[in-house]
């Protein structure tokens, strides 16, 4: 029987901290964040109500998007600041006014855990997760403002192929709003690998209702910034991790020479 606790709670002593970082002390103009790089759970919370077959769907996370996070972190020496609980507990990239923050229905799943919720019990799951999170990249941009080191937000997830029975066409997309500079540069290397369909905003529109950290950390703070979007059946193993993050180190890379040969960071 699926069992759902408390959903007033503090996390406990055994519960990880929300806030997942790589290379912190990068120089790398480019901060990488991961609003559903995790699927973990607070022990108060039980399983939501939901049987694990639910809890490893793509509407608990992002699959394969940790993996290929970790791995372009790291090959660009790159700063990521990621986060390790499920959206079905708190959806770190909706703004927490709007009903999919803590959806009662994701996709065809209702999830029972969040039904009856009080505004304390958000508030809760908001003061655990969601703002130590956006606190901490907020301390991130700060801290290299004041050394004088260029950021370039890039904000990493993935996506279903199927969603509500209809196939998703592309391997990529690329999810902005306002910046005019990152996105088409993005968007010109992609489409120069013969192998890849495109998206451009494509699953996926950046806007100020449906998104927070594109628009709260990049765009309000007129950082050069993009979402870049993976198909999940590309990156469902090691092998597709790799060699996604091997694509996107390079053309990064090469992003970054051009951003600084034009005096752009």
């Amino acid at each position: 029987m699926n069992r759902v606790a408390d959903p007033s709670f503090p996390l406990a002593k055994t519960d990880l901290p929300p806030v997942l970082e790589r290379n912190p002390a990068s120089s790398s103009p480019f901060l990488f964040t991961c609003d559903h790089y995790g699927r973990l759970i607070p022990a108060a919370l039980g399983d939501l109500g939901l049987p694990e077959s639910e809890l490893v769907r793509h509407i608990a996370w992002d699959i394969g998007i940790a993996g290929v996070a970790t791995l372009l972190a790291d090959q660009l020496g790159a700063h990521l600041v990621a986060q390790r609980y499920s959206r079905l507990v708190i959806d770190c990239n909706r703004p927490p006014h709007v009903a999919s923050s803590i959806p009662l229905i994701s996709e065809a799943t209702t999830v029972s855990g969040n039904e009856g919720l009080s505004r304390d019990d958000a508030q809760a799951r908001r003061a655990q997760i969601f703002d130590p999170y956006h606190s901490r990249i907020d301390e991130v941009i700060d801290a290299r403002a004041q050394l004088g080191t260029p950021t370039v937000l890039v904000s990493l997830h993935s996506f279903t192929p199927v969603y509500a029975g209809i196939a998703r066409p592309w391997h990529i997309g690329t999810l902005y709003q306002r910046d005019t500079v990152l996105p088409p540069l993005l968007l010109k290397h992609l489409r120069n690998e013969s192998d890849l369909v495109v998206g451009d905003n494509e699953p996926y529109a950046v806007s100020d209702e449906t998104d927070y950290t594109i628009p709260v950390h990049g765009e309000k703070r007129g950082l050069m910034n993009s979402g870049i979007e993976i198909r999940q059946d590309l990156i469902s193993d090691h092998a597709g991790e790799t060699a996604w993050a091997d694509r996107l180190a390079r053309i990064l890379a090469e992003i970054e020479t051009t951003l600084r040969k034009e005096a752009l960071i």
